[in-house]
C-alpha cells in the first residue's frame, strides 16, 4: 500500500459520489482509505426525496478514538460538511492530524454554474474561506473558485464565450492565484468549459482529447505556472465526478506521482465514465459508470511500482 488518507466526507446510498467514489478510487490506487463520514444520507442531494443524518457529534468522537490510537496519515481529504459547525470538527480534526509529511487536500463544496448551493449560508462559506487557507491542494470548480476569492464569475464566464481560452485561462489562473497568496501550494480549477473556435490551434499549456467543439478543461495553478488537461466536454453532468477527481488526485499525491499526471489520468476515467453513462441513457443523479474503467487507476499503480523498484 502507498500509505493512509482520511476522508472526511459524506455517505450517500445511490449517486456514486463522496465516500463510496473516495473509498474505491483511493483502494484501486493502492491507497487506504480511513473514511470519517460527515453525514449519512440515503441518497445524494439531487434527488427529490432523500434520508439526512448529520454526523457532527459522532465525527469528534472518531477523532478522539483515532487519537488514542496514535493514528496518523500520508494525506487528508475534505468534502462535504452539512454546516458551519462541521468545518469546525475538521479544523479540530487537522490541529491532530495534519502533521509535516502529510498533505491537506480540501474539495470546498459551496456551489455550482455560478451560486452557491441553497443548502449553505453566508457563514458557512466564510469559515470555508478559512478552512481552505489551510490546504495544500485545492480543488474547486470555478463557481466555487470565485466563491472562495470573491472573484466576479460573470467575467470569467463571458471570457469563455468569446472561445479565447488563452484569456479565458488566463483569467482563471488570476483568480486562483489568490488562493496561492493565502499560503495554498496548489489549486487546480475543475469543469472550466470553453468553445474551441479553431480545431487546429494548439494549446500551450496541455494536452487534449478530440478535436473542435465544446471542451472541458481541469487547470493546476502554481506559483510557478499553469498546466491544462484538457478533454471534450460530453454534454452531460453526473454527480460525484467532483469526488471521483479529488480522489484520483489525493490518490497520485499519496502514491508519489506528478500532480499533472494525475489530472490527465482523473480526466481521462471520468470521461470515458461520462461518454458511456450518457449513451446509455443513465440519468445525471445516478452518477456516471465509473466502476468499470477502476482499471485505469490499477495500472498505473503497478506502473509506478516497476519504476520505484529499478
Amino acid at each position: 500500500m502507498a500509505g493512509k488518507v482520511a476522508v472526511l466526507n459524506d455517505l450517500a446510498g445511490f449517486g456514486r459520489c463522496s465516500l463510496t467514489a473516495a473509498i474505491s478510487v483511493l483502494s484501486a490506487m493502492g491507497v487506504q482509505p480511513c473514511p470519517l463520514p460527515t453525514a449519512v444520507l440515503s441518497a445524494q442531494t439531487g434527488f427529490e426525496s432523500y434520508f439526512f443524518q448529520d454526523l457532527t457529534e459522532q465525527m469528534g468522537m472518531i477523532t478522539e478514538e483515532w487519537k488514542k490510537s496514535g493514528a496518523q496519515f500520508d494525506g487528508i481529504v475534505t468534502g462535504f460538511m452539512s454546516d458551519h459547525r462541521q468545518i469546525g470538527e475538521v479544523n479540530h480534526f487537522l490541529d491532530l492530524f495534519h502533521k509535516e509529511g502529510t498533505f491537506l487536500l480540501v474539495d470546498p463544496v459551496l456551489g455550482d454554474n455560478g451560486k452557491r448551493f441553497s443548502v449553505f449560508d453566508g457563514l458557512f462559506q466564510k469559515e470555508m474561506k478559512q478552512l481552505v487557507k489551510r490546504a495544500d491542494i485545492v480543488t474547486p470548480n470555478v463557481t466555487e473558485l470565485c466563491l472562495l476569492t470573491d472573484y466576479d464569475y460573470d467575467k470569467i464566464q463571458n471570457i469563455s464565450e468569446t472561445g479565447d481560452r488563452e484569456a479565458l485561462f488566463s483569467e482563471v489562473s488570476k483568480a486562483a492565484g489568490r488562493l496561492l497568496d493565502s499560503g495554498v501550494s496548489e489549486v487546480i480549477v475543475t469543469g472550466v468549459l470553453f468553445e474551441e473556435q479553431d480545431a487546429a490551434k494548439e494549446c500551450t499549456v496541455g494536452k487534449e482529447t478530440g478535436t473542435g467543439g465544446r471542451k472541458v478543461a481541469n487547470l493546476t495553478v502554481t506559483r510557478e505556472k499553469t498546466t491544462a488537461g484538457i478533454s471534450s466536454f460530453i454534454g452531460a453532468s453526473y454527480s460525484g465526478t467532483g469526488d471521483l477527481f479529488a480522489s484520483v488526485i489525493a490518490g497520485g499525491k499519496a502514491r508519489g506521482d506528478r500532480t499533472e499526471d494525475s489530472v490527465r489520468l482523473a480526466g481521462e476515467m471520468i470521461e470515458k465514465a461520462v461518454r458511456e453513462s450518457a449513451a446509455l441513457g443513465i440519468s445525471g443523479k445516478e452518477g456516471a459508470e465509473y466502476e468499470k474503467y477502476l482499471w485505469m487507476l490499477c495500472k498505473k499503480t503497478k506502473e509506478s511500482g516497476e519504476k520505484k523498484g529499478k
